[in-house]
């Protein structure tokens, strides 16, 4: 599990499951539907249906950095104010 805490962390978390097991899922049964015709184009095709649970997985992903990045500014924006607090007070 990428991220930990509340309960957005587990329907993310649970999206990116879904989202990897769309792209599983579609490489192998597009695979195996059209590996009869020439394993060539079964293979592009399958590469083709693995695109949107790919997208699906970058913009989830860009959602789990973007978060972990705010709340790692937001540590760094309490540290710098202590600091400053503290050469205030010196």
């Amino acid at each position: 599990m990428r991220l930990k805490g509340t309960s957005l962390s587990f329907v993310v978390n649970f999206l990116l499951g879904v989202a990897w097991a769309s792209v599983f899922i579609g490489a192998v049964s597009t695979f195996s539907s059209f590996v009869s015709y020439s394993f060539f184009f079964a293979l592009f095709t399958a590469l083709i249906a693995m695109v949107p649970g790919m997208v699906a997985v970058l913009l989830l992903e860009y959602f789990i950095v973007s978060r972990e990045k705010y709340f790692e500014l937001q540590k760094q924006t309490i540290l710098l104010e202590q600091i400053l607090q503290q050469q205030q007070n010196s």
